[in-house]
């Protein structure tokens, strides 16, 4: 058995049992977490956005109860209201003066233009309903003539204006519902019509009383069914 010791000095190169020096490890990403220091507590990325608002409109700030749940009167659980910038609803009483006046307006020249279909004469006579009295030839004429008149005058003056004349007096105008605009003549048309159609027909009284007391009660527009019918409001108006 041989006694030799190995030279002294490092090992050589291609010694395989000796200890090679570790490499450094790989350069990474730095750990995650806030740096020291009190940084940025989402690193660079930004915030979380803040919690919604009151998905019912606008709402005073202090907990899920503050404020009106609705955004305001008329709101319409957060939709937009219609007659937000239009001027205040008409007051059912200037309404009711406004269509006095302009029933007085058609029902004048009617009453002289229905003179020469006898239609007076007959109802004194004999004594039969005036409704009675209108129903055979000119009478027949005549009441064709009073449904033309009065739909003419409120779907052109509408159309044209927004007010009847009765209405400007009272200083009101009609509106649509939707943006406050001056009705069309096709909206001002449907308006007049279910306003004064059975009324001149078959409904003079009922109608009439039927269309105020939706007026009363309707809310919040205060829409008799011609102005639900043409989609429309009347408000006040400054002239």
């Amino acid at each position: 058995m041989s006694t030799d010791q190995p030279p002294p000095g490092p090992p050589p190169d291609d010694d395989p049992f000796a200890k090679r020096p570790q490499d450094p490890p790989p350069a990474g990403p730095p750990p995650s977490g806030p740096p020291p220091g009190g940084g940025n507590p989402y690193g660079s990325y930004p915030p979380p956005p803040p919690p919604p608002g009151n998905p019912y409109g606008g709402g005073a700030p202090g907990g899920p109860h503050g404020g009106d749940p609705y955004g305001g009167p008329g709101g319409g659980y957060g939709g937009a209201d219609p007659l937000s910038g239009m001027p205040p609803l008409a007051e059912p009483g200037r309404r009711i003066l406004a269509r006095l006046i302009d029933w007085v307006i058609i029902a004048v020249p009617l009453a002289l233009i229905g003179i020469p279909f006898d239609i007076y004469d007959r109802v004194s006579k004999d004594g039969t309903d005036f409704q009675d009295a209108i129903t055979g030839g000119g009478q027949l004429a005549f009441q064709l003539i009073s449904i033309v008149a009065y739909v003419a005058y409120d779907t052109v003056l509408t159309a044209q204006h927004g007010q009847t004349l009765g209405k400007r007096l009272m200083k009101l105008r009609v509106a649509m519902l939707n943006d406050g605009s001056t009705p069309p003549m096709s909206q001002s048309l449907l308006r007049a019509v279910v306003l004064w159609l059975p009324a001149l027909i078959c409904c003079a009284c009922l109608w009439p009383l039927l269309l105020l007391i939706l007026i009363l009660v309707d809310k919040p527009y205060r829409q008799g069914l011609h102005d639900k019918a043409a989609k429309t409001v009347v408000v006040t108006a400054p002239h």
